[in-house]
């Protein structure tokens, strides 16, 4: 290789450049050129401080897909404006102009939907020369009031993603790589934005008007050459720009402390939809001159003509990503960023209409209930920064105020309370557990199985500790000066273990969402749910029963106290709830066993994992917290070895399962998301009825489990083979 090098070095003709720093570069081109002509396949040339670890992070050069410095169009940014790539004004024909203006718009609109789902803002919403450098487009004052209040709105989204932290680990969303980001002039970019959608509307009122009021008007210059398109132009125009302005408005209400932006959030999320509906019916009229491009190629089109848009290059910044390599992203297509928006917006205007109530329990149910709906990143960030704000919930109240709250309990003359180490260590594990709920669902169930740990040690410790209290307390009671610290301890200490079990159950139904169990487990799954459930239903009615007693003391003293029946109520119904699926768990837990016993089902074996294996794989986090506190798996394989289909309680669990579910129905009568719950329930167990019946008369039939009416708990399905 030597003689290679040699060469090479006599090939060079480029003198080696002065960097003024001692350093000397030198043109290698010529050499590797040179080396590339005497290597053998396996062969490498490689320096004296050559390593694997200075391999793996090298850049590869000349790959376009490893290569960040590899020039693709241009060189710079400069040299792309000095090119005439993204002139200003875009085309001396005026309609051109504003054609090419509203494709910027709804490429720009598909860039950002593209950021959000966790591409690189730099390949997205930075591609485009105009939002790059906006100061360019001074002269235009459409261009640039709507360039300006992009990266204004990009500032607003990287701000509650920062602050939330809720971006994935490999979450590219809040990476700004050294872009010309923060401007003080963006902030001027919605009151631009509003005299153009002022001129725009004197322009389309101007092209309506009649012939006595087109005299005054006349004065007024249209928005393109071409008077029959001007109000569609016109239109077309104005839904984009009052789309982009209430957008904009909605992030920054929602960013008020304690919720006190929500309402007006709402009105401008409501007019947010409504201007989308009118971007996509402008679809027909833009696309209508657009004949080159076939049907699929509208469907993929960034933009709603279907032309391809003027300015945008991603590989501009592709040099900001190093060392990263540069990822190779596809755009979402116009219409499915419209969908993406739109589902969005619904999210949003979800977390507005929430009423901030001082209740742990509706916050936990209206958490998981929006999860249901898969909301995507900024939706989840805007709910953890309402939910929590400078350690409280809503800012308002501390945590120990909503759990005390949670069992009719007043703190308000224990004022020592909030300074107790434990309820200072309850606050941050209830702070962490909210900020987990408004993960995405495989991030949440890992966090989930990993701070139960973190609950069952605080259990352990503050049960010590209020042990240990009323060992040395004398007298049973109540202080003077009202203070009833250890009351309230002890107290919080049995609702601990209920939200323990609580976070246990969120963890299991999980893995439903997640796809995480096999058929073939079902059977150790719903033992645990019913260990599980059975434990938060007992813990959940102890609760009930310190509320009725604590409100019944008060009605004593007071004789004008009012009591809160609507809690009690509601808490009633959870009660009932958890004990209906209770019994269901227990029922699937008999049937699957006895099914398999009578091997009409597969037992859970593999060639690689036995049973036991697989048990501690799936609920091996729930055992590290004690949950329970017995041999798990001892005690499953001995409830479900005798198990027979003929075993009476089966259909005593499903029945008793359907008769509560009636019941249930009727207290969620004005509650549509519940109520579709209890009946999905209902349907559950009512076919696990028939299908039991049918297997016990014909154990020939062919029997599988499928999530129809429930999505965690499944319906067994019985066919001949």
């Amino acid at each position: 290789m030597q003689s290679a090098s040699e060469e090479g070095s006599s090939s060079i003709d480029h003198e080696p450049t002065s960097c003024g720093d001692n350093s000397v570069w030198a043109h290698v081109s010529p050499l590797l050129s040179a080396a590339c002509s005497h290597l053998q396949e396996g062969e490498l040339i490689h320096g004296d401080n050559f390593n694997l670890f200075a391999a793996m992070s090298a850049l590869e050069i000349m790959d376009p897909k490893m290569d960040s410095g590899m020039v693709s169009a241009f060189y710079s940014i400069d040299e792309a404006i000095e090119s005439g790539f993204a002139p200003v004004p875009i085309s001396s024909d005026r309609t051109v102009d504003v054609q090419s203006i509203i494709d910027i718009m709804d490429h720009l609109l598909a860039c950002e939907a593209t950021w959000h789902m966790g591409h690189s803002l730099a390949q997205t919403v930075f591609s485009c020369i105009y939002v790059l450098r906006p100061e360019r487009t001074s002269s235009h004052a459409l261009l640039h009031s709507f360039c300006r209040v992009v990266r204004a709105t990009c500032r607003a989204l990287v701000s509650v993603v920062s602050d939330a932290r809720t971006n994935e680990e490999e979450d590219l969303f809040t990476m700004t790589y050294g872009l010309p980001f923060s401007g003080d002039e963006d902030a001027k970019g919605l009151l631009l934005l509003n005299a153009v959608e002022e001129t725009i509307c004197r322009q389309l009122r101007a092209c309506k008007a009649t012939s006595s009021k087109k005299r005054v008007l006349d004065e007024l210059e249209p928005l393109q050459t071409n008077p029959q398109l001007e109000e569609r132009f016109c239109k077309a125009l104005l839904c984009r720009i009052r789309f982009r302005k209430h957008f904009l408005h909605a992030l920054n209400c929602m960013r008020r402390p304690q919720g006190r932006g929500l309402e007006l959030a709402r009105k401008h999320i409501a007019y947010c939809i409504s201007e989308l509906e009118s971007v996509q019916s402008s679809a027909e009229f833009l696309s209508s001159e657009t004949v080159e491009n076939g049907k699929n190629e509208m469907e993929e089109s960034t933009t709603g003509s279907g032309r391809h848009p003027i300015g945008f290059d991603p590989t501009l910044n592709k040099r900001l990503s190093a060392p990263t390599p540069p990822r190779a992203i596809k755009l979402l297509s116009w219409k499915k960023a419209i969908d993406y928006y739109v589902k969005l917006l619904h999210n949003l205007d979800q977390i507005c209409a929430f009423k901030l109530e001082p209740d742990l329990d509706a916050v936990l149910q209206f958490v998981v209930q929006f999860q249901k709906s898969r909301p995507d990143l900024v939706a989840r960030a805007h709910l953890q920064l309402l939910l929590v704000q400078d350690g409280k919930l809503y800012g308002r109240d501390t945590f120990l105020t909503i759990c005390a709250r949670s069992l009719a309990l007043d703190v308000t003359k224990n004022h020592g309370l909030h300074l107790n180490e434990h309820i200072l260590q309850l606050n941050q594990l209830m702070i962490n557990l909210l900020k987990i709920l408004c993960a995405n669902t495989p991030w949440q169930r890992r966090k989930l199985g990993k701070i139960l740990n973190d609950w069952s040690v605080f259990n352990v410790q503050m049960g010590i500790t209020v042990g240990h209290m009323m060992q040395q307390t004398t007298t049973p009671r109540t202080p003077k000066n009202g203070d009833k610290s250890l009351l309230i301890l002890n107290h919080i200490y049995g609702w601990l273990e209920e939200q323990i079990h609580w976070v246990a159950l969120r963890f299991l139904v999980l893995g439903f969402d997640l796809e995480l169990y096999s058929p073939s487990e079902y059977c150790m799954v719903y033992w645990y749910m019913y260990i599980i459930l059975w434990k938060l239903a007992e813990k959940a009615h102890f609760r009930v029963l310190i509320i009725v007693h604590t409100e019944e003391r008060k009605a004593k003293k007071k004789e004008d106290y009012s009591r809160d029946m609507a809690r009690e109520d509601r808490i009633s119904l959870w009660v009932l709830l958890l004990k209906c699926q209770t019994s269901l768990a227990q029922g699937l837990t008999v049937m699957i066993a006895a099914l398999r016993n009578e091997g009409m089902v597969l037992k859970s074996q593999g060639p690689f994992n036995t049973e036991n294996e697989k048990f501690v794989q799936h609920f091996g986090l729930l055992q590290k917290a004690s949950l329970p506190k017995y041999d798990a798996y001892e005690s499953f394989s001995e409830s479900t070895c005798h198990a027979r289909l003929d075993y009476l309680p089966v259909y005593e669990c499903f029945r008793d399962a359907q008769k509560m579910a009636k019941e249930i129905k009727v207290g969620y009568a004005n509650d549509p998301d519940k109520l579709a719950e209890v009946v999905g329930l209902e349907q559950v167990a009512e076919h696990n009825i028939i299908a039991v019946n049918l297997l016990c008369q014909d154990r020939s039939l062919k029997v599988s489990f499928e999530f129809i009416h429930h999505p965690h708990f499944a319906t067994a399905v019985v066919r001949r083979s």
